[in-house]
């Protein structure tokens, strides 16, 4: 299997692409031995890009350029990943030898689309993703609110489902022991951020555990999610700046106000490795 690997501030995704790679097999097991960090390849999640099929036209008949499939390192599937469709961007200009292109990528979260900006080298890219509506999140479980008592909490969903808790400090956190219990109070588990403002106007520091990966350095539906609450908030504007870990990302929220639009997240896409794999091998090493 041919793969590339990328990383969009640190939070990092191995990808494999059918135009390259025919029709490609994936599964848990294959994605928790290729993102293992000791016995594997190592990253935060691994994505195929699958042809389109018939299925996959939009309503007014544009081609979809391909279908994103996510698993988390733990190998359960994930909707959307704001930081792992910057990637699935990059790779495809890579594949195409594109360096200014518009994508429309078909993800369990909907539709999205893509305008990535690539060097020469197809070494780092800017990419702007149409995140898709805001939609409301799950419910908060009660334990939840009685644990997070005064912070200001609420939930969001980007194709994805989020938990943004408003804190006065992030060096405060227990980002694992928290982070982790909040996940496991949801049903179908939570992506949690932690936010605070910063002492600069429009701009957020922020610490994420993604469910299915834990602590990373950044996540870009998390970055969204929390722009979106703050500004309702009102802690901050419609162009918004996400300080995480792993560097920066833009938020641009809609205009209208009623918020019904679509936000545009705009990060970078860094290209890592060119990769040639056995599968087969790769899932035995693991279980070694």
């Amino acid at each position: 299997m041919q793969l590339t690997k990328h990383h969009g501030l640190g939070n990092d995704f191995l990808v494999a692409l059918e135009e390259e790679n025919g029709p490609i097999h994936a599964d848990a097991t294959i994605a928790r031995a290729l993102c293992d960090r000791r016995r594997g390849l190592g990253a935060d999640g691994f994505i195929v890009g699958a042809r389109p099929s018939a299925a996959d036209a939009t309503a007014d008949g544009r081609p979809v350029d391909v279908v994103m499939h996510l698993w988390n390192a733990d190998g359960s599937r994930a909707e959307m990943s704001g930081n792992g469709i910057r990637c699935l961007g990059q790779a495809l200009a890579r594949a195409r030898d594109d360096h200014e292109a518009t994508y429309l990528i078909a993800t369990d979260g909907g539709l999205r689309e893509l305008v990535v900006h690539d060097d020469a080298d197809h070494r780092l890219a800017q990419v702007h993703v149409t995140m898709g509506p805001v939609a409301p999140g799950p419910d908060v479980p009660v334990a939840v609110s009685e644990r997070l008592g005064d912070a200001r909490h609420a939930t969001a969903d980007l194709g994805n489902p989020h938990l943004v808790v408003l804190v006065a400090d992030l060096a405060g956190v227990d980002l694992v022991g928290t982070g982790s219990w909040l996940e496991e109070q949801f049903p179908a588990g939570v992506n949690v951020e932690f936010i605070c403002p910063a002492t600069e106007p429009d701009t957020l520091d922020l610490l994420v555990w993604e469910r299915g990966a834990g602590v990373t350095e950044a996540c870009g539906t998390g970055a969204t999610a929390a722009a979106h609450l703050a500004h309702r908030w009102g802690l901050v504007g419609k162009e918004v700046h996400i300080v995480m870990p792993g560097g920066s990302a833009e938020v641009v929220l809609p205009d209208d106000d009623a918020g019904d639009g679509e936000p545009v997240l705009i990060g970078p896409a860094q290209h890592v490795a060119s990769i040639e794999i056995d599968v087969d091998a790769e899932v035995e090493a693991a279980r070694a």
